[in-house]
């Protein structure tokens, strides 16, 4: 079965560093282990999609369309961050910055991440769910600190602190979820299947009141305003590959916990509890991510910022909830993950050049860099929403289901901060893309594995863009089977 493919690989790579001694290699088979991760989880997602149902296995283990397409999208991510890692880890080890010891700790880690991102859509118990956030949290802790610098040590215990804060909430939402089924007269269960089978019948004001923890505590490991403050210290302090993995897949496995219980409540109370909520934050998250991007100077925050604008417009999407905005949001759940990778990816190669991160005195990128250069231009292009990219398409989508909602204000607002929002990344990008070098620089080497990282996300990034447009009929199909409209 695919799916003990997806999670059992990653359990295998993460002892490998120890049994392989070149450093090189260790990587290679990496990337050759998450390219079968790939793949199996491609085979999983058009079994479920084509099915139309969800199946359990093993008794806690629940797959559905859902479940696959989130796993399909942590694949994608966890594919491009092992070959990313092949060349970064090197020039690490080249400078003295790591020792051989600690780029074998960082495949262990990598692939203990992996593994615990991979469980979370996997699990059917939603106390299981639970536990395995929690264990992204600890494992990637570990991972933003790697570098065992003042900022990145701060950062790492700030990321425990606040999430694990959050986390306990979710925990007393997921009991009063539990509660709620127990005393409508039916036996105890965490499965997630069980609760939403009947949510018609269970208590509602429970169901409220539990969702609001739910909301706040895993909204905090997703990374929405106004509780995203671990965000911007972790994504900054953390090796380029790690930066990938929790801004396009980390914020969007908490997303999907909210997603599980956020159906439960629109079965068990109605569409507009859930709705107003997620529109709420979703607004919340644009303007607060638009005020830090504007006054920005570090570079990889500045995308952390990024992230937690993306992740308002996925809330909007959902928040909206016609089958064209849930489509816009599946798709941009995607799409983020796609560009924003590609981004920290060109991050880590300016940082890893210029040996800093304050944009102010970064300057002719695309001289020094120029594969990644260029990449990051594109890149600009494509993370604010231009044609041909894809996210131009998962955002238009958002924004024309809010003006056919009859959702004015949210749609006028959405088209305001976007602007801002690009027009602040083309002015702190063209200072730092392009210009002379910095007297004394020499162009460093692009390694080759860092180039076939930047082309496997790009490659989807434009053709998507395209390829989307005849096939939008389909994908409405799709996500409503997806979101279980």
């Amino acid at each position: 079965m695919q799916i003990f493919i997806i999670l059992g690989l990653p359990l295998l790579l993460a002892p490998l560093g120890y049994l392989i001694a070149r450093q090189k290699i260790i990587g290679v088979v990496n990337a050759i282990g998450y390219a079968l991760v790939l793949l199996a989880s491609i085979l999983l997602l058009k079994e479920r999609v084509l099915s139309g149902e969800g199946r359990s296995f093993l008794g806690f283990i629940y797959l559905d369309g859902l479940s696959a397409f989130f796993i399909l999208v942590i694949s994608v991510v966890a594919l491009a961050s092992s070959l990313y890692s092949i060349g970064y880890i090197k020039k690490d080890m080249e400078a003295g910055v790591v020792s051989g010891r600690k780029a074998k700790l960082y495949y262990l880690f990598f692939n203990l991440f992996c593994f615990s991102m991979f469980f979370v859509p996997a699990v059917n118990n939603l106390g299981l769910m639970w536990v395995a956030i929690e264990m992204t949290t600890l494992i990637s802790a570990f991972l933003v600190g790697f570098y065992n610098t003042k900022g990145s040590v701060e950062a790492a215990w700030k990321y425990i602190i606040i999430c694990s804060a959050g986390i306990i909430l979710a925990l007393l939402g997921t009991i009063l979820f539990s509660s709620a089924f127990s005393i409508s007269g039916l036996s105890r269960s965490l499965n997630w299947s069980d609760m939403a089978s009947v949510a018609h019948i269970l208590d509602k004001n429970i169901l409220k009141i539990a969702f609001i923890f739910i909301l706040v505590g895993y909204g905090t490991k997703a990374g929405l305003a106004p509780m995203h403050t671990w965000l911007p210290d972790a994504h900054s302090q953390a090796p380029a590959p790690i930066s990938a993995l929790l801004s396009g897949v980390l914020l969007e496995t908490a997303l999907y916990a909210i997603l599980r219980f956020g159906i439960i409540v629109i079965k068990g109370v109605g569409f507009a509890y859930f709705g107003n909520l997620m529109l709420l934050l979703g607004l919340v998250s644009l303007v607060i991510s638009s005020a830090f991007i504007l006054v920005q100077k570090d570079l990889k925050r500045l995308l952390a910022y990024s992230s937690i604008e993306h992740m308002g417009i996925i809330a909007i999407g959902f928040g909206l909830g016609t089958p064209l905005a849930v489509c816009g949001a599946l798709l941009h759940v995607f799409n983020h993950a796609l560009a924003k990778s590609l981004m920290f990816f060109g991050a880590g190669d300016i940082v890893s050049a210029y040996k800093k991160h304050n944009m102010n005195a970064i300057r002719g990128v695309v001289k020094a860099l120029p594969f990644a250069g260029i990449m990051l231009l594109l890149g600009v292009f494509a993370l604010g929403g231009l044609p041909p990219f894809c996210i131009f398409i998962s955002e238009m989508m958002i924004i024309i289901a809010a003006f056919a909602n009859g959702s004015y204000l949210t749609a006028a607002l959405m088209l305001l901060f976007l602007a801002v929002i690009f027009g602040a990344f083309i002015y702190h990008f063209g200072k730092m893309l392009f210009g002379n070098l910095p007297k004394g620089m020499l162009p460093p080497g692009e390694p080759l594995s860092s180039k076939l990282a930047f082309l496997f996300l790009f490659f989807p990034i434009l053709t998507l863009g395209i390829g989307l447009l005849f096939i939008k009929k389909d994908l409405l199909w799709i996500a409503q089977g997806l979101f279980q409209l």
